[in-house]
Formats: C-alpha cells, sequence, structure tokens
C-alpha cells in the first residue's frame, strides 16, 4: 500500500527515511526511561478502557505496548508503513493507522490522552502550532497530552539520521513551554533527561518531556 496522496513531498521524504531505518531505531535507542516515566503518568490520571492517540507510535516500543498493557486503549498513527507494520507485530492489540499528525481530526474520535513522543520534532515549527491544535481538538476537554522533544534551538534542520536525512525541529525548554500554552494546553509539569544514544551515528541529547492538560473549559 502506498502513501495517500494527502502527504506532502517533504513529508514523504520523512516516512521513506524511517521506512529505511525500521527496526534499527529502536536498537539505536533501547533505553526510553522518558517515555516510560510519562506513561506511567498517564496510567496513574486515567481510568481502564480510557482512550489514548499515540501521535508518531513508530514500532509500537514502548509507548503503545506500555499504554494497552495498563489496560488502556490504543490507537496509533504514523506516516512510515515499516514503522506501522513493526508496531503491528509489537502491539496487534492497537488500532494502527497509515496517518499523519498534521492530518488528524475529531473523525477518529475523541481521546482521554494523547502522546507525541518525537514525532513534532520531524516538522517546521510553521506546522507545529497547528498540529497541536489537532490534538487538542481530539482530545476531551480535561484531557491529557505528554510530549517529548529534544532541547535545541533549531528549525526544519538538515542531519544525517542513522543513515538517512532527516529535518529536525527543536526548541528551548522555555520557548516551548510558550508553544504549548500558546495553543491551548496549560503544562503541568517539564521534566528532562540526558540521553545518549547508542548508535555512535546519532549524538548525545537533552530530551524534554512536558505533562500538559486541555483545559476542561474554553
Amino acid at each position: 500500500m502506498g502513501l495517500q496522496p494527502k502527504f506532502s513531498p517533504e513529508r514523504r521524504a520523512q516516512a521513506a527515511a524511517f521506512d529505511y531505518i525500521g527496526e534499527r531505531y529502536d536498537l539505536a535507542f533501547p533505553h526510553k526511561d522518558g517515555q516510560l516515566a510519562a506513561g506511567e503518568w498517564l496510567i496513574g490520571q486515567l481510568p481502564a478502557g480510557a482512550r489514548v492517540l499515540d501521535a508518531g507510535c513508530g514500532t509500537g516500543l514502548p509507548t503503545s505496548r506500555q499504554l494497552l498493557e495498563a489496560g488502556l486503549s490504543v490507537t496509533g498513527i504514523d506516516i512510515s508503513e515499516v514503522m506501522l507494520a513493526l508496531a503491528r507485530q509489537h502491539v496487534p492489540a492497537a488500532d494502527l493507522r497509515l496517518l499523519d499528525l498534521t492530518e488528524i481530526d475529531t473523525e477518529l474520535g475523541r481521546f482521554d490522552a494523547a502522546v507525541a513522543f518525537f514525532s513534532l520534532l520531524m516538522l517546521p515549527r510553521a506546522q507545529i502550532p497547528a498540529a497541536l491544535n489537532r490534538l487538542r481538538e481530539v482530545l476531551v476537554p480535561g484531557g491529557l497530552l505528554a510530549v517529548g522533544m529534544v532541547e535545541a534551538d533549531v528549525d526544519d534542520v538538515p542531519i544525517d539520521f542513522l543513515g538517512r536525512p532527516v529535518r529536525v525541529t527543536g526548541y528551548p525548554r522555555d520557548e516551548l513551554a510558550l508553544v504549548m500554552e500558546t495553543a491551548g494546553f496549560e503544562v503541568l509539569q517539564t521534566r528532562d533527561l540526558s540521553y545518549a544514544p547508542v548508535s555512535t551515528q546519532v549524538p548525545p541529547e537533552v530530551q524534554l518531556f512536558l505533562y500538559c492538560r486541555r483545559p476542561a473549559s474554553p
């Protein structure tokens, strides 16, 4: 099955990079403590059966599996067909769809929570507010959002990532919090984690995790 026509050329290029990377992504990033901690935060806030959107689910590890094993209902989306094929092996009980986070809408239904771990950083800054608005709209009032980003003051910069060119974006932490607040989220916590990937093809980084909430009323 080919990529859907609505994918822009830039997003097709990003998808092709992750099709090539495939399972090597989890080999390069085997320890995802920040994601797991954010997942535990969500699990502690949500009732059994709550609906969670994993926006940029990748291979489904560790987040979709963690949330499913905690008794939550998970919908995962990604632009990479190879990543989704791996996710179907790892988390067959999840509802997995080939879909860009810039295209999500309430046709997916409404969610009690969402996660976007290192998927927003694959967008230029000009597109991130609109993507956050879409995430906010699919959340119920009071719904939760956990975001993972790399701390860096860059916008749509090309890099070599595990042997393929990708374009990445980052923010300083205070600026990232402001972006979230401007998009209509309350930032409840900000956590940081110094991370050194196993692969020497990827440099060490500081990961930022923001725990957010859509306000219960406009």
